[in-house]
């Protein structure tokens, strides 16, 4: 299993969330403040099993709008997930 730590421009989120979970994958949407100019952002956390992880990163592709030159669209971290347990 991975974790995907997606965080992407606040102008994208809606259209990443929903589309991500039109796909069937479960998202966690936080607000989050980053980059040089402190830009409002989002944060989404993405449980998936390894053999998932292309499919929802280019989910995330295609949802992102095209970025100004030198603007990244998103950045995404995969991690692995030792243990995961709901209760």
């Amino acid at each position: 299993m991975k974790l995907i730590i997606a965080i992407v421009r606040d102008v994208d989120a809606d259209g990443v969330t929903q589309a991500l979970t039109s796909a069937s994958f479960r998202v966690t949407r936080t607000a989050s403040t980053g980059g040089l100019l402190r830009r409002g952002v989002t944060t989404l956390l993405i449980g998936v099993e390894d053999n998932q992880v292309e499919a929802a990163i280019q989910v995330m592709k295609k949802e992102c709008a095209p970025a100004v030159e030198g603007e990244k669209r998103a950045t995404v971290f995969v991690v692995p997930v030792e243990r995961f347990e709901q209760v």
